[in-house]
Formats: C-alpha cells, sequence, structure tokens
C-alpha cells in the first residue's frame, strides 16, 4: 500500500500567528535567549586579565556574526525549509534520508546526532540556572554560598513538576520570555549609552582581524563564542510543533534583543568596567534593581531548562517509534496537545545527571568548559543530512550542495576544534554522555533485529490454516480475536502457537501489524490496510508516523465503523512477550551485547501500554530466544 500523509505538523488553524509567535519564545528560543547570562564573560575571560578595546570589540563581533551565519542563515533561512512532512530536528531529517535501504551511514549520523543533543539536555539547566543565581554575588560577594545549593533545589523542583505537565505552564512561557527579551534590549541600550562607539563591532572585519591576530587564546576565545548559538538546534526540532513562520517571526524579535544585550555588556567594559564576575548584572542600572533582576534571570532559565526538557521528551518519542530505544513509558498530561507528554524515566535520569553536572562544577564558568562540544559536534553532523538534502529533496547541482555544506562545516568544525580543546576540562561529560547513548541504541538496534530473525522463522503456510478451517478441523468460538504481530508475514508465530494449544479460533480474527513509517504524520484514510486472507480471517496493517503514538482500540473502532466484524464487546487482544537468553553454541551475539540487551528489554515499557490496550483484555504469551 502506497502510503501518503496528511498535513504533518500539528494543526494551527486554531491559533493566531501572533499567539504562535509568542509561544515559540518561550518553547523555541529560551536556551539561545539565556545565553548573555554567561557568554561574553567566559570570551572575555579567555581573551585575558585585561582584554584590550581591540579584542573585546573583536569578541563582540565574532558574537554577532556567529548569531548570524549560524543561526539566521543556516537554521532560520535554510534548515527550517528541510521539513519532514512539516517536522525537523536531527531524527526528523535522519527519517527523510534514511528511506532508501541502503542508508545505514545516515541512520548512524542521524542517532549520533541525537544522542548528542541530549548532553545538551542534561548540561543546559545546570548552567542557565548557575548563571542566572550567581547574580546574588553582585548583590553582596558573601551571598554567593547559596547560589550551588539554590540551583540544586530549584533544578530539582523543575524536575519534579514535570510529571504535572506543562500545559497550565506553557501559557506562561510565551509572555515571561517576550519580557525577557524586553529586559535583555532596554539593558543593553543603557549600556551601548555608556560607550556608543561598540557598534562598530557590526564591522565584520573586527572580528576577523581579532580571530587571526589573537594569538595562543584565539581557541578559547571561540570556543567560548560557540555558547551563543547553544539552542540553536531547537529552532530546527521545534518546526513541528510551531511551523517556520511564527519561529521567524520570533527570532525577529530575539535576534536584535540578543545584539544589543551582548554590545552593552561590551560597551560597560570598555568605559572600563571589570570583567571580573558577572557583565550581565552588571548593565543593572541602579542597586535596587539588581534583586529583582537575578529573581527574573532565575525565572528565564527555569523556562529556557523546561522548554529543553520537553523536547528530550519529545525526540525520545521519535527514537522509540523509530525503533533506536526500547519501549518506555508514555503519559500523555493534556488531551489538548500531542505533544503535552511525560516519561517518567527520561525525567529522573536527566534530573540526577544535571544535578551531579551541578554540584561537580558549581559554577557557570567551570560548567561551560563542558559545554559547546555535544552541540558543537551535533551542529556538524546536522550540516552533513542538510548538504545531502539539498542534492536529493531540493535537486540542487552536486557542485552548490558541496559548497554550502563545506561554508557551514568549515564554521562549525573551528568552533568544534576550539572546543575540543576543552575536553580534559570536563567537555568529556556530554561526549561520555553520548557515546553510552548511542551505544545503547545500536545495542538496542542489534537485539531487535536478531529477535526479529527468530520470529520470522516459516511457520504453517496460510493454505493449510485455511484447508483446516473450511474443512472444520478448527473449532470457532464466538468473538473477536486481535493478534498484535511483530512481522508481517501473513501466520504470525502467535496464532501458531494459539491453534497447538486451544485447537480454535475466534469467530473473527484480526492479524494486526503496526508499521512505523520514516514520515512523522500518517493520513487517517491511510492509517489501516485491511485484507481477508481466510473464512473470517484478516491481515490488517495499521501505520502510523514517528510522531505518533498507536492506539489499537481506537483504531479498531474505526475500522467496525467502516464495516471490518470487530465485536468489540468480547474483544480479546493476543500479543508477545519476548526474554532472550545466550545461545550455547557461542554463534549468537557477543555476551555483553546479549546482557545489556536484554536488561533493556527487560525494563522496556510493556506492549500493553505502547499500543494503549485494555488490560483486562488482553493475553500475554511469553516466548524464548535465543541470541
Amino acid at each position: 500500500m502506497a502510503v501518503k500523509t496528511n498535513k504533518a505538523s500539528p494543526d494551527h488553524s486554531g491559533h493566531s500567528l501572533s499567539a504562535l509567535s509568542l509561544a515559540a519564545l518561550g518553547v523555541v528560543y529560551g536556551d539561545i535567549g539565556t545565553s548573555p547570562l554567561y557568554t561574553l564573560k567566559i570570551v572575555l575571560g579567555a581573551a585575558g586579565q585585561h582584554p584590550a578595546p581591540e579584542a573585546v570589540l573583536g569578541s563582540l563581533s565574532l558574537i554577532v556574526w556567529t548569531l548570524i551565519i549560524i543561526t539566521t542563515v543556516k537554521y532560520i533561512i535554510l534548515a527550517l525549509r528541510v521539513d519532514n512532512q512539516g517536522e525537523g530536528g536531527v531524527l526528523a531529517l535522519m527519517a527523510l534520508l534514511s528511506r532508501k535501504p541502503e542508508r545505514h551511514l545516515v541512520l548512524l549520523v542521524g542517532m549520533f546526532g541525537a544522542a548528542l543533543v541530549y548532553g545538551d539536555c542534561v548540561l543546559t539547566p545546570a548552567i542557565s540556572v548557575l548563571s542566572a543565581l550567581e547574580g546574588l554575588e553582585v548583590i553582596a560577594p558573601e551571598l554567593d554560598r547559596f547560589v550551588l545549593p539554590g540551583t540544586v533545589a530549584i533544578l530539582a523542583a523543575l524536575f519534579a513538576v514535570q510529571q504535572r505537565g506543562t500545559a497550565v505552564l506553557g501559557r506562561f512561557l510565551g509572555p515571561v520570555m517576550a519580557a525577557w527579551f524586553a529586559v535583555l534590549a532596554l539593558l543593553g541600550l543603557w549600556g551601548i549609552a555608556q560607550y556608543p562607539a561598540v557598534l562598530w563591532a557590526l564591522n565584520p572585519s573586527l572580528g576577523l582581524h581579532f580571530l587571526f591576530s589573537g594569538g595562543g587564546n584565539v581557541m578559547l576565545v571561540l570556543g567560548g563564542v560557540f555558547l551563543c548559538v547553544t539552542g540553536a538546534e531547537a529552532l530546527y526540532a521545534d518546526l513541528g510543533h510551531f511551523g517556520r513562520t511564527p519561529i521567524r517571526l520570533g527570532w525577529c524579535v530575539v535576534f536584535p534583543a540578543l545584539v544589543l544585550n551582548y554590545a552593552g555588556q561590551a560597551a560597560i567594559v570598555l568605559a572600563g568596567g571589570p570583567i571580573e564576575g558577572s557583565l550581565f548584572f552588571r548593565l543593572c542600572p541602579a542597586p535596587v534593581l539588581l534583586l529583582p533582576l537575578v529573581i527574573f534571570a532565575t525565572v528565564a532559565t527555569a523556562v529556557a531548562s523546561q522548554a529543553v526538557i520537553t523536547g528530550a521528551f519529545s525526540m525520545t518519542r521519535q527514537a522509540i517509534q523509530l525503533g533506536c530505544l526500547p519501549r518506555l513509558r508514555i503519559v500523555q498530561t493534556s488531551a489538548g496537545g500531542f505533544g503535552q507528554i511525560y516519561l517518567p524515566a527520561v525525567n529522573w535520569l536527566l534530573m540526577v545527571a544535571t544535578l551531579v553536572l551541578a554540584i561537580g562544577f558549581r559554577t557557570s564558568e567551570n560548567l561551560a568548559a563542558a559545554y559547546g562540544i555535544a552541540v558543537s559536534a551535533d551542529m556538524v553532523l546536522t550540516t552533513l543530512l542538510l548538504s545531502i538534502a539539498l542534492r536529493e529533496i531540493w535537486g540542487l547541482p552536486l557542485p552548490a550542495a558541496i559548497a554550502i555544506g563545506l561554508g557551514f562545516a568549515t564554521v562549525e568544525g573551528a568552533f568544534l576544534a576550539a572546543n575540543m580543546l576543552k575536553f580534559a576540562d570536563g567537555g568529556w561529560v556530554p561526549v561520555l554522555f553520548a557515546i553510552v547513548l548511542f551505544t545503547l541504541m545500536r545495542i538496542w538496534q542489534t537485539g531487535s533485529a536478531a529477535v526479529h530473525r527468530l520470529a520470522d522463522v516459516p511457520q504453517i503456510p496460510i493454505g493449510d490454516i485455511v484447508a483446516q478451517i473450511e474443512s472444520g478441523q478448527i473449532r470457532r468460538v464466538p468473538g473477536t480475536a486481535v493478534f498484535v504481530a511483530r512481522i508481517t508475514r501473513e501466520i504470525p508465530p502467535l496464532l501458531v502457537w494459539h491453534l497447538r494449544h486451544n485447537h480454535a479460533l475466534h469467530d473473527s480474527v484480526g492479524i494486526l501489524n503496526v508499521v512505523t513509517e520514516m514520515i512523522p504524520y500518517v493520513a487517517e484514510k491511510d492509517r489501516l490496510d485491511v485484507r481477508q486472507i481466510g473464512p473470517q480471517v484478516w491481515r490488517n496493517q495499521a501505520h502510523y508516523g514517528f510522531m505518533e503514538q498507536p492506539d489499537l482500540p481506537a483504531l479498531l473502532e474505526r475500522a467496525r465503523a467502516e464495516g471490518y466484524p470487530v465485536d468489540r464487546s468480547n474483544t480479546t487482544y493476543f500479543i508477545g512477550r519476548e526474554t532472550v537468553v545466550r545461545r550455547k553454541d557461542g554463534k549468537g551475539l557477543p555476551w555483553l551485547v546479549e546482557i545489556v540487551f536484554s536488561f533493556m528489554l527487560r525494563n522496556s515499557s510493556e506492549a500493553i501500554d505502547y499500543f494503549q490496550l485494555p488490560r483486562d483484555e488482553v493475553v500475554e504469551i511469553g516466548r524464548q530466544f535465543a541470541i
């Protein structure tokens, strides 16, 4: 069956463009919007204890043009136009380009890119909240002892409330961040007024001159500059939630606010201010406003962290649907939005990792050493996939696609090389995190493929089953049986096992196979393919996109309305539950792979929950596979 798709992105018809653009400010731009809290301080610290005016202007110029080249040109102008039926992000791009079986390398690139994004997910909350609370030291140095305990308390509370859902909180994310960007702009204007000549930094030649004459610290400076675009990947990943127009309109607000604030910070340094402590909070024009600014910055970083956590939930669901991760428990926290989900396992793992990082590194400056490697590496991988898409999806000439890809890869590769210098100082943390997660993805795929091969061993031919039914050898009993099958062959092992032990079939038998397509959403008219293969025996294929959650009872109810004989008052679902053991002949998977896969399989969410089946209507059939 040729599967066609409906509109892939969520239906925004009930929302005005202005409302969506406001919401995008809170969800899409939270991470990049809180970068001014620490970026310029890190950059100037790398440039020297007393940076010359040329170094300050050059650093600011590099920040501004990095925002232009990577965020504006690559993501806002280019990447948002390369979508998978309206969805964006590295996994959606991977799915778009890996529809051909030989695209094994594309799958590996996409999976490792996704693993790197998780590294950003654990670093962003820690560095953002720490940098906000470090404003207390500007109010009074003796308050520095409250920074770390306060950070831990805020982060723990943030993760604890995730199970309540973000439906209510989401209404306030946009207005809070809109106010935040207004504050950024106003503070920046106040700083610029102290030294208006700072605006010469808009000239890219100042940044290039500083870059090529910066001496031994230039790579450290580049590593700090890159912090201004951490969070740019969210622009692409959130494409399906908002659409490209609201995201682009939001950037029209965010970009000027960021440039003004960075310029204001540089201006007060050029005017003679110290670079020690937080440059952002030194922009505060009056001491009486400092405490409210610290509180507001803390709220803004909590919003930024919320957006990152929600993004981790959404990306995990995509990875599960694409077969990269085992099934995990997914809780729909709101009936009003498909994206309102909560994954307990992901939430608590992120919380532990984030708290360990905050406690281990203690300050935002220390944590900045770990920040940047994962994001810059992910951007390089995204550029690789985008280059392929420009050639194959857009049809650009090969030289043009290569030139565009090399252009972005050169800039991002320089940032990656600069960030790699921080590897020993903490940069190894997100890299190790990504390698472990990527390894788990590959083990899951390898083990699942081994189980699938064993499950697909030929069983009784369909002709024999039909002959037995027609001759009356197989007794029929009242009700409907639905066999949820792993494989697409006509007679799955589940049904054979059932016949062997019960010597009977229900009056109506449905063999249901759920297929995840390499597209985000499947049109309702193409959802179910029903074909009769025997007397009152039907073969069904249900098609779902990688952004959709299967709901088999609802699917069968829809099928019944279209004439498929399903007795919903007397339906029994038969599903398999696999366990794996090691092969005794030594020809199976490596022992460590088998052990890890077995652990992941045992701890994966039940198929009952994944397919949203009523527990009192399900019969689980266990089967052991030697891999």
